[in-house]
């Protein structure tokens, strides 16, 4: 019976060190990561960082349509109000 306790105290303590050196060496690695020499990976960086760039502008250039579309509405809706109640807006 001790022999058993002891076995299971064993295995504990080395799935529990083994466990924490591939916690250690994937930390490692993820702090380390060099250039890539592919030019395929390279190609996909440049893509994605093109993309990236197009939607930044894309957003910027939304945001302009959507003030000026809240403009033209304002000026719409006191065009609309105007003649409703019977006024000329010019």
């Amino acid at each position: 019976m001790h022999h058993l306790k002891g076995s299971v105290a064993l295995l504990a303590i080395v799935m529990a060190t083994s466990a924490w050196a591939q916690t250690a060496a994937q930390t490692d690695q993820g702090a380390a990561q060099p250039a890539h020499n592919d030019e395929i990976v390279k190609m996909r960086m440049d893509i994605a960082a093109a993309n990236k760039k197009y939607d930044q502008k894309v957003a910027a250039a939304k945001k302009v349509f959507d003030h000026k579309k809240a403009e033209a509405a304002k000026e719409r809706d006191a065009a609309v109000a105007a003649a409703r109640s019977g006024t000329s807006a010019q």
